[in-house]
């Protein structure tokens, strides 16, 4: 059976509702995808995005900031307070 038709390797619907939790994702995925999920917010007019990207080491939250700040869809974005996740979560406003 070739790659392209197992099932592990089959596109998955995603939900686009303003939350992305990238807990379910590899490191290595977040160059794509966090672009292409501002941009599908951006098109449905969420303004509002809550990114989840744990607390650990700081890494992933690191990159998620960088890639926030070079994205033309982000107007602000913060780390999350004690409702939104604290230090472990990044709330973001979308121009």
């Amino acid at each position: 059976m070739s790659r392209a038709l197992q099932p592990d390797v089959l596109p998955v619907p995603f939900p686009i509702a303003g939350e992305l939790d990238l807990h379910t994702f590899r490191p290595e995925d977040l160059d794509e995808l966090i672009p292409a999920y501002l941009a599908e917010c951006a098109a449905r007019h969420l303004r509002d995005v809550r990114i989840v990207h744990g607390k650990g080491t700081g890494r992933l939250r690191l990159r998620v900031h960088a890639l926030l700040r070079s994205s033309p869809f982000v107007r602000t974005y913060r780390l999350g307070d004690a409702r939104s996740g604290s230090w472990g979560a990044t709330v973001v406003t979308l121009r």
